[in-house]
């Protein structure tokens, strides 16, 4: 597999206590599937952690996986949830190339960057990175993908340690080039509405309807930098949490 970026960043740094919440994550099967009712493994093992959530959400896992979240947490073991579906061979996906309008919302659905593509060409999987989150199915407007199954075995004895730990780094590498993404377009519309400001506040108004319009503008150009200072703030928080 090529690096991409992705296997540099994924090196496991080695820590002499985890949280039990880090823990939890070690043992799901990082399908990121959502599935058990939350936004991904790392919420679900935080809910878990938290005592808000049941060890029993999780269909990827299935039984053996109920099995290590109780070795890790202490609770027993019980049966799988149906309200978050059942244990199933592996699917991956299959996107019907000839009806594939690129529109890229696959894309970015898919939770671990298995898709390839651009707007307005056509996407394709790829096979060995898909985790059968079937999350790129429901937001294709023309019904072209679909999930087949790839294993007769269920659960964890359809899947790997080593799958797992794979998806986990790609769901990572995505979150994090995402937010960076984010930061950098909001620093680029920062130094837009910066330099929208001093041609603002360089115009010489002739009378009070220019004067009143030149306040206007000031004001929603304002108003736009305070959004994307309380943005930076925020994003400052979340990384000093992390």
């Amino acid at each position: 597999m090529k690096d991409n970026g992705v296997l540099s960043f994924c090196h496991p740094t080695v820590t002499d206590t985890k949280s039990l919440a880090d823990r939890i994550e070690d043992v799901l099967p990082q399908t990121q599937c959502t599935k058990c009712g939350y936004a991904g493994c790392r919420p679900y093992a935080e809910a878990i952690a938290a005592g808000e959530a049941e060890i029993n959400q999780c269909p990827p896992g299935g039984a053996e996986g109920i099995v290590r979240l109780s070795a890790v947490t202490g609770r027993k073991v019980i049966p799988l949830n149906p309200v978050h579906g059942f244990e199933r061979p592996r699917a991956v996906a299959f996107i019907d190339e000839a009806l594939c309008i690129g529109c890229t919302l696959c894309i970015q659905a898919c939770p671990v960057d298995a898709i390839l593509g651009a707007a307005k060409q056509m996407h394709t999987i790829i096979p060995e990175l898909c985790t059968g989150c079937d999350l790129c199915v429901t937001p294709c407007p023309v019904d072209c993908i679909v999930m087949y199954p790839v294993t007769e075995t269920t659960g964890w004895d359809a899947w790997s340690q080593a799958d797992a730990d794979a998806a986990r780094c790609r769901h990572d590498f995505r979150n994090a080039r995402l937010k960076r993404e984010r930061e950098e377009n909001d620093a680029r519309l920062a130094a837009k509405a910066q330099a929208k400001m001093a041609a603002v506040e360089r115009l010489s108004p002739e009378n009070a309807a220019e004067e009143a319009e030149k306040e206007r503008k000031r004001a929603i150009i304002a108003a736009a930098m305070e959004r994307a200072r309380l943005r930076a703030e925020a994003a400052k928080a979340d990384k000093d949490q992390e």
